[in-house]
């Protein structure tokens, strides 16, 4: 591994430098006019940290840090008040610097995708519609929708780069050392030190598609890692299908790259396009991929570090317990899948990103707010009943799920509550969902519960599919991966859900309440804010 990272100056310009683009283009100064998908944004993980250090959005810290436990409590404290990325340039018996919450705010998460504001990532999910399932256009405004749509593809194509910076440095067999990576120990419980936030990339062995997650992988010695991961994600499918064929499984896990390129991999859409496809969709442009050294497989070319290695089926290794992302230790697994690598390969000072799970808020739980505004143009496609819905980050991104209707017929919120638990695959998960009219604000709790406790009578409005396939990690079913989903219709109820007339709905006169705002500043109140409410002002301890 090669040591002298002295100072990160070396990696990232100066903070009075200008930024560095491949396209030279240079940013300006940010203020609330700025789009950023008016100019054209870096692709690799160095490019967007410049980004964020122009806006005030990065913190480097050098004074001497532990990887035990001591980065991430830092990291944490300022993931729960939405502080800025951290860049610890001093990491104590570690050869690299480490980048940790990048994505730690919505804010910067839509950055990483060339968008401003989260309402943006809709126009995003509107195209990807168009591509999970095309219908034919019946106007030429939709034949041109389409066609736009279709040309995006072919322009996000990835590209082969053969001479990738990720390739700088290549250290192979007995020169491999996981111990000299700056790997974190997240939470005093946990058995070990943890990888979380690299892309792994496997291949099917029969038809050749390749695969690309995001898992945990927790070390267990020099060139050996243990996988958790679920057992309906793409890689699992692919070691059952090497283990039929009595073959090894390649991987390569590919370290610090285009934030963009982890939102791809993250969104585990059924359309039958590949994460490279996504990444190219997401950025308008298609990424660079490398050949991996030792194995038959393509990561991005602009990575920090790649490691290259193989699974062999029946393989396995204690995993756990880990800090997961129920708030709670995850189990041990006695028979976790064993990574043994062979091959690592890396840029000239390469930077370390990472990133750890928990209670929300966490870096996972604002990529999965952003995944929320792409998913809803492809839930509105498949229930058209849906206006929106939201997945509040409290329930930890996709436990608890509400939703607006416009409501036009009894039974019609448990219509959309059973078609939303099986429109797209990563609803399979969800425990709860709340069904209310379009009228409430679901990204609003107070609204929400309002319409709970008036809408909503539980011997009626509130039913159990039991026996579910769920989440292995949630200690809440009797049965490990197998539990139960509740629905509850807060809606307005119609004939005949109820035989009772229901009243109007408390409305203040809306001629008055125009005068009122005519006349504000003559009453002498301009002075005060009533949209910066303070929550703790109604009985809440908001901290």
């Amino acid at each position: 591994m090669q040591k002298g990272v002295n100072t990160i100056a070396r990696l990232l310009p100066p903070p009075n430098a200008p930024p560095v683009f491949f396209t030279g283009s240079p940013f300006p100064p940010h203020n609330e006019k700025d789009t950023l998908h008016s100019f054209t944004m870096p692709r690799d993980l160095r490019g967007f940290l410049n980004q964020l250090e122009q806006r005030g959005q990065l913190r480097r810290i050098q004074a001497p840090v532990d990887a035990d436990l001591e980065i991430a409590e830092i990291a944490n404290r300022m993931l729960q008040s939405g502080g800025p990325a951290l860049l610890f340039e001093n990491v104590k018996g570690a050869a690299h610097p480490i980048a940790v919450n990048v994505l730690g705010t919505v804010e910067r998460v839509c950055w990483a995708m060339n968008m401003e504001h989260p309402a943006e990532l809709e126009t995003l999910g509107k195209k990807l519609a168009l591509l999970y399932q095309p219908r034919p256009p019946k106007k030429l405004s939709q034949a041109v929708e389409l066609g736009k749509a279709l040309f995006d593809v072919l322009k996000a194509k990835p590209d082969r780069d053969l001479f990738p910076v990720c390739q700088q440095v290549v250290l192979k067999d007995e020169a491999v050392d996981l111990t000299q990576l700056p790997l974190l120990r997240v939470y005093p419980g946990d058995a070990g030190k943890v990888m979380t936030l690299g892309l792994m990339i496997t291949k099917d062995p029969e038809n050749k598609t390749p695969n690309v997650g995001v898992y945990r992988l927790q070390l267990q010695s020099k060139n050996t890692m243990t996988v958790q991961w679920l057992s309906v994600r793409g890689a699992t499918r692919h070691l059952r299908k090497a283990a039929e064929r009595g073959q090894k499984l390649e991987v390569a896990i590919a370290l610090g790259v285009d934030p963009l390129v982890i939102m791809a991999a993250a969104t585990p859409l059924p359309i039958d396009l590949s994460e490279w496809l996504f990444a190219g969709l997401y950025g308008g442009t298609g990424i660079h991929l490398a050949k991996c050294k030792t194995v038959d497989l393509e990561v991005p070319a602009d990575a920090e570090m790649v490691l290259e290695g193989t699974i062999t089926p029946g393989e396995t290794a204690v995993d756990g317990p880990a800090g997961d992302h129920m708030g709670y230790y995850g189990g041990v697994n006695e028979q976790a899948p064993l990574l043994r690598f062979h091959c690592l390969t890396h840029r000239k000072d390469p930077i370390y990103m990472t990133t750890f799970s928990g209670r929300p808020p966490k870096e996972d739980a604002m990529m999965a707010i952003a995944l929320n505004r792409i998913y809803t143009p492809i839930l509105r496609q498949q229930v058209p009943e849906i206006i929106d819905f939201f997945l509040p980050m409290e329930g930890l991104s996709y436990k608890v799920a509400v939703i607006a209707i416009d409501k036009s017929y009894p039974g019609q919120a448990r219509r959309a509550a059973l078609a939303f638990w099986t429109a797209l695959p990563q609803f399979n998960y969800t425990k709860f969902v709340v069904v209310v009219d379009k009228d409430i604000n679901i990204r609003d709790p107070r609204q929400v519960v309002w319409a709970i406790t008036s809408k909503v009578d539980p011997a009626r409005d509130v039913f159990i599919l039991p026996d579910n396939p769920f989440d292995s990690l949630d200690f809440a079913t009797e049965k490990p991966g197998l539990g139960s989903r509740l629905g509850v219709d807060a809606t307005t109820k119609i004939y005949p859900e109820s035989d009772r007339p229901w009243s109007d709905t408390l409305e203040p006169d809306p001629a008055t309440a125009e005068l009122v705002t005519r006349r504000w500043a003559e009453y002498g109140l301009a002075d005060l804010k009533l949209d910066e409410v303070n929550p703790n002002l109604f009985g809440y301890d908001m901290k």
